[in-house]
């Protein structure tokens, strides 16, 4: 049987567990914000080619440029967060989101789309890892799926939930006014984290006595297999992940004929259904977790399964004719193909020292959304050499579900915590070894 590896200790009393859940639930409207921010370009989709005269290839690169900065903002910030306080790091996050989304009311060319997008993406690459590693300071190991959950279906919930929102401002007034919404929301997200949110300063009381007297090198960090399985199979989910984000809105007008509102719709079908399986599997690993279940079994290959079923349901979808099988497929393997996000930072937090936690997340959340920039283009460069926009859908969808799929197994292969934990603690050079 596993010994469960302790991290922190949940804070005592009642009133430092209700600010737990108060830091869990602001850290919610935090990633809502952020994908909403991400998902107005694709829900715009449409109408902005059509204003702006894009051709597919054209706009691929527009949302590709979101993620010139992606990955350097997350290091950055990963490792920011280990010296400064997150409150103030999220706060500034926020700030920036806000201040960028605004000026999209007064200008609206392509140069500009490609300065928000750029100045976006940098800002939001920490956004996740900052988050979880704020809300890790409250909760144990075997504790951490749940909350974890709860964040990421923010996340989720930006992209699906407030779809019909979004596409009721775009449709009703203009793209650019669902643009400048999204501003004005970040910075009254920002004034209430300022007012309300503290956090649970790291001390060696809420440290385990591994992480105060180990202090392994982030070199050897990242060669722990969990890591590397990770971030592997996290690189083929955010594949899909995107597609959803960018391009699934135009795939079902364009391709499957439904209509824009419809479109929003399905979307915010998709959110329901992670909002329904996302706790559940979060629910179902802490709960192995502390029966004593490996959380190579608990955690990674429950992952690691539900990203094969959506890779495989991808494909599936990639061969779809009928509206309810096409929807079927659409929620079920946009919903799976996120549980990745949820239970792969708890794997990667149960392994790594809380000193270097806020670094190790920063940067596998920087290698994993290396995707994001690659996505785009390459569907964009599939639809545009297709017979018609159908047959390149499909072909779009056929390899994405064939990389997720093959990422997935990988990952059955590669994450096994345990045997990081036992490799690290035998390792005699752990404490010598540079940083």
């Amino acid at each position: 049987m596993e010994q469960v590896h302790p991290q922190t200790t949940l804070p005592a009393g009642a009133k430092d567990r209700t600010h737990a859940w108060i830091v869990v639930g602001l850290l919610f409207l935090f990633m809502l914000i952020n994908f909403a921010d991400r998902a107005v370009l694709g829900l715009s989709a449409v109408p902005i080619m059509q204003d702006l005269g894009l051709t597919h290839s054209q706009f691929g690169l527009i949302a590709t440029s979101f993620f010139t900065l992606f990955s350097v903002g997350g290091v950055i910030g990963g490792f920011l967060v280990n010296r400064v306080s997150s409150k103030w790091v999220l706060a500034g996050l926020a700030l920036t989101w806000s201040l960028c989304q605004l000026p999209m009311l007064l200008s609206a060319s392509l140069v500009a789309l490609v300065v928000n997008r750029v100045t976006l993406g940098f800002s939001e690459g920490p956004a996740y890892p900052v988050a979880l590693h704020a809300a890790y300071k409250w909760f144990p190991n075997e504790r951490r799926a749940v909350p974890t959950s709860l964040i990421a279906i923010g996340a989720l919930a930006g992209n699906g939930i407030a779809a019909p929102l979004i596409v009721a401002i775009v449709t009703t007034w203009s793209w650019q006014a669902a643009f400048g919404f999204l501003g004005f929301a970040g910075l009254a997200w920002c004034a209430a984290w300022l007012l309300v949110a503290r956090e649970d300063p790291i001390t060696p009381n809420h440290a385990s006595s591994d992480e105060t007297t180990l202090r392994l090198s982030y070199r050897r960090l990242f060669r722990c297999r969990t890591v590397v399985g990770v971030q592997i199979v996290g690189f083929c989910a955010y594949w899909l992940l995107t597609l959803a984000v960018v391009w699934l809105p135009a795939f079902l007008t364009q391709a499957f004929g439904y209509t824009p509102v419809q479109a929003g719709w399905i979307m915010m079908l998709v959110s329901l259904g992670q909002i329904v399986l996302l706790p559940g599997i979060s629910i179902l690993s802490d709960g192995l977790k502390r029966r004593g279940v490996p959380s190579r079994l608990a955690c990674g290959a429950v992952a690691c399964a539900s990203t094969l079923a959506a890779g495989l349901i991808t494909i599936l979808l990639a061969r779809s004719e009928g509206s309810l099988s096409i929807i079927v497929c659409t929620v079920v393997a946009f919903s799976l193909c996120n549980v990745m996000f949820v239970l792969g930072p708890v794997l990667i937090a149960e392994v790594t020292p809380v000193e270097r936690r806020g670094a190790v997340l920063g940067v596998t959340n920087a290698i994993t959304t290396l995707a994001g920039p690659l996505a785009p283009v390459v569907t964009g460069l599939v639809l545009d050499v297709g017979t018609d926009s159908t047959d390149g859908v499909r072909t779009a969808l056929l390899i994405a579900g064939g990389l997720v799929t093959l990422g997935a197994l990988a990952g059955f292969v590669l994450i096994d915590p345990q045997a990081d934990r036992v490799s690290n603690s035998q390792n005699p050079l752990a404490q010598a070894e540079p940083a």
